[in-house]
């Protein structure tokens, strides 16, 4: 009887394990929470882009995964790409900000 209460035991936790493993993100893909929390942010960075007199018009692609904020696109100046920078770190929610933007050449 000690032994089948053992492996029904091992079995449940296994199963258990099996299962949490399951709904736990990877390094390339986020939770379902993760990716609305990601959405959000995304957001509020694109609204405080907006509102910035500076980067306003400016044509940025905002992508963020957990939590990492990584702007991409051309910019006018190297003042433009750094108040991008700027701008999107003071964001709720942002912990790093990977600042791709390219400044394009002077025509």
């Amino acid at each position: 009887m000690k032994t089948v209460s053992k492996v029904l035991s091992v079995t449940t936790l296994s199963v258990v394990l099996a299962l949490s493993a399951g709904c736990a993100s990877t390094a390339t893909q986020e939770s379902t929470g993760q990716f609305i929390d990601s959405s959000i942010v995304t957001a509020g960075v694109k609204t405080a882009l907006a509102q910035d007199d500076l980067t306003t018009l400016l044509d940025v692609e905002v992508e963020t995964f957990r939590d990492v904020v990584q702007l991409s696109g051309f910019v006018d100046t190297e003042e433009q790409k750094m108040q991008a920078g700027e701008v999107a770190s003071t964001v709720d929610g942002v912990r790093e900000v990977e600042n791709n933007l390219v400044v394009k050449p002077a025509s």
